[in-house]
């Protein structure tokens, strides 16, 4: 089969990777559907061309995308309401028989919708540009001339022109799915400041404890949620948690959280009593339905006598450094379910006696689970040897550690939140 009657195959050849490489240059439908028009011009020489499309539309109604009669250059996808939609006649049924078709001797009524646009001409070209198995749209080419179109050449030109009207829905396909990702994008952007609005605006001034923080999101929004409670007789409370999954689900969960943390009314309640207030209401009133679930560990120090009392709900247990003999120790005598899965949980509490110079760690597990291109996880024993300098305050341990963890994923990046408190008792 040959579409070029007056050039050989080299030449035919030619234009042909000319116009494929043409159409991987466009990123834009219009430009490159304006520019196939020319290419096909060449290959398949006319004097006419429609576009036609019924799309959401029933027989026999159907829309002109294109005319090569019109002067303005009216775009489909974005002026919908600019397209003559017409029903019935000669271009309504060539579109709804779903089949290629030429015409030799093309004869059209006056009274025909689209007489102004055939009526010049007499012969006829369809070509189906098929979509899910029917015809959506159909390329319609004419000449002035009888028995213009040669009928070898049909099965080449429904061939081609599919191709390109499937490179071109790729294209439209992709331009909507950035524009989606973008708008996407831009609220997560929205959910992750108002997340990080819920964070402490600044680290608090608590005697004989030295603090530093961070806070890193593995999306633009996470689960991971940290806090400080000032407390009656100068105690503080301290509060690290980590919701189940990632993103804007888990963020919204962490908000909730951070709410009913914050009006909870029994500011003078221990440890447990806290956590069981939490478990209950976010087990009854939002992860009950979910599957989703918190882990937290909330204690509360007392400058007076540098103690903390602690309670834990499933929680990566903090890691304490006693610098003064050199022993490690996890936090975990206190430990019991995440919140959020049965409501009447109850939860135990520790008590623990700190000395001048303990280094705590309180972590979510993105810290310890931060995996290197090998697919192995950093776990505490790099966190003891971070431990090992006592000679650190809490800002230069908090740095160390998180140069240690950069150091070890070698750039592989965080499937998961990252939070740290360091807290060092001067």
């Amino acid at each position: 089969m040959r579409i070029l009657h007056d050039a050989d195959w080299q030449e035919q050849l030619r234009l042909i990777v000319d116009l494929m490489r043409d159409m991987s240059l466009h990123s834009d439908p219009q430009e490159m559907v304006r520019s196939y028009g020319e290419k096909l011009r060449a290959l398949l020489p006319n004097d006419g061309r429609l576009s036609l499309s019924r799309r959401g539309l029933t027989a026999p109604t159907y829309r002109i995308t294109r005319s090569t009669t019109w002067k303005e250059n009216i775009n489909p996808w974005k002026e919908k309401s600019r397209l003559p939609q017409l029903e019935g006649g000669l271009l309504a049924r060539l579109i709804y028989a779903n089949e290629p078709q030429i015409i030799d001797e093309l004869q059209v009524s006056p009274d025909d919708p689209a007489f102004e646009y055939l009526s010049p001409h007499r012969s006829l070209m369809a070509i189906p540009m098929f979509d899910q198995g029917v015809a959506l749209n159909m390329v319609v080419l004419l000449r002035n001339q009888p028995f213009a179109f040669a009928k070898e050449e049909l099965p080449e030109v429904v061939w081609l022109s599919n191709l390109f009207g499937r490179a071109t829905s790729n294209l439209v396909m992709s331009q909507d799915l950035q524009r989606a990702n973008h708008a996407l994008d831009r609220e997560m952007k929205a959910v992750g400041n108002i997340q990080r609005s819920l964070l402490p605006a600044k680290i608090p001034t608590i005697p004989s404890l030295d603090l530093a923080t961070h806070y890193q999101p593995s999306h633009r929004a996470g689960g991971d949620y940290y806090d400080f409670f000032p407390l009656p007789s100068g105690r503080w409370g301290i509060f690290i948690g980590d919701v189940s999954g990632h993103g804007t689900p888990a963020a919204v969960l962490m908000a909730v959280t951070h709410c009913m943390a914050h009006t909870n009314p029994g500011s003078a309640q221990t440890p447990a009593q806290v956590l069981q207030y939490l478990n209950h209401h976010l087990a009854t009133l939002y992860t009950n339905q979910t599957g989703r679930f918190i882990t937290a560990f909330y204690g509360i120090y007392n400058p007076a006598d540098q103690t903390l009392t602690y309670a834990c709900a499933g929680h990566n247990p903090p890691r304490l450094k006693r610098c003064q003999d050199g022993s490690l120790m996890d936090l975990d005598h206190a430990s019991g379910l995440p919140l959020g899965i049965i409501p009447s949980t109850t939860y135990n509490e520790a008590l623990l006696q700190l000395q001048p110079g303990d280094q705590i760690l309180f972590y979510t597990d993105g810290i310890v689970e931060a995996r290197n291109p090998a697919g192995k996880l950093f776990g505490t024993e790099n966190l003891d040897r971070v431990l090992e300098n006592c000679a650190l305050q809490a800002s230069g341990l908090l740095d160390e550690v998180l140069q240690s963890v950069a150091d070890f994923v070698e750039g592989h990046p965080a499937d998961d939140d990252r939070t740290l408190i360091v807290a060092r008792v001067s």
